[in-house]
């Protein structure tokens, strides 16, 4: 029967069951009275009852109306919390969970500063980060373990949507004293590739991103460490003359925090354009939306 009952009669009816007056239905409803008697004729024919009747106080109910008056007053408040679902979200009140994607070299310039920020203004929003490297992310979002993820994409799935977030550089990282720094700080890549590298990846492959920049000039690098997280990094490199080619936010930080030196790398390579990364049904998802833009914002921040 709904394929052929106007869904919108009910809001009619609730109206005029709580204004019991077809004029002031009207200008709730923004409709003429016309409108509504025309509206209440349905209603009447669809259940074959008066529904309302005129007295000297308005429209009274019939005992069929007053039985269906709460029944269609939870269908108007269902109907109306399903549409306003978007607007009503409000992060400072919000109960929410969310998972995010992404390497692990994103952590601690991107989402440490995110994190400390929804402490405060979102403390309903639980945020569960998962390290993913490119395909595993968008195996991860396909089988929905994963909100968005953030990172460098070849290609992505016709039914993804996607947003730019940074770019990133390769910056050489090692400890302040090692012998790449003893002729002036500015090594030719020659000299860097001459030193065993230490590789984070998040898939526990012993190869990252600037191995496939690598491979296109013709060049390879000695392996002699690959780490899943950047947790032992600093010390690692600050007891030996590992060096490691990693991203400049994330080299940059450990450069402040941990008293390591960074040298640029001479090769020629366009920055890594980073982008966030989600199924096309969560675009016009208000929770979703206000997840990117926080992540986003961390990006332009960090």
């Amino acid at each position: 029967m709904l394929q052929t009952f106007d869904l919108n009669l009910f809001v009619v009816l609730h109206t005029l069951l709580e204004t019991r007056s077809v004029t002031r239905t009207g200008e709730r409803l923004g409709r003429t009275q016309s409108a509504i008697s025309n509206s209440l004729r349905r209603l009447r024919d669809q259940f074959d009852d008066p529904l309302l009747v005129r007295t000297p106080d308005g429209l009274s109910p019939t005992p069929l109306a007053s039985e269906l008056a709460p029944q269609v007053a939870e269908i108007v408040r269902g109907a109306t919390a399903c549409v306003a679902r978007e607007q009503a979200f409000d992060p400072t009140t919000a109960k929410a969970q969310f998972v995010v994607g992404a390497p692990d070299r994103f952590s601690l310039p991107v989402f440490l500063p995110l994190l400390e920020h929804l402490r405060s203004a979102a403390p309903g929003v639980s945020i569960t980060l998962r390290a993913t490297d490119r395909g595993y992310a968008v195996r991860m979002i396909e089988e929905e373990e994963v909100d968005v993820a953030i990172g460098w994409f070849d290609t992505l799935p016709a039914h993804f949507d996607k947003q730019f977030a940074f770019e990133d550089r390769f910056i050489c990282l090692g400890r302040e004293d090692h012998p790449l720094l003893a002729e002036g700080g500015r090594p030719q890549l020659e000299e860097i590739l001459s030193y065993p590298h230490l590789v984070v990846s998040s898939s526990g492959g012993r190869r990252a991103v600037f191995d496939t920049i690598l491979e296109r000039h013709g060049l390879t690098r000695t392996i002699a460490a690959t780490l899943t997280s950047f947790t032992i990094v600093p010390e690692l490199l600050e007891q030996s003359n590992l060096v490691g080619v990693f991203t400049h936010r994330t080299a940059e930080y450990f450069a402040r925090r941990f008293g390591l030196a960074t040298v640029p790398v001479p090769l020629e390579v366009t920055p890594i354009a980073n982008q966030l990364v989600w199924h096309r049904r969560y675009s016009a998802d208000g929770p979703h939306s206000w997840l990117r833009q926080e992540i986003l914002r961390a990006c332009a921040q960090s």
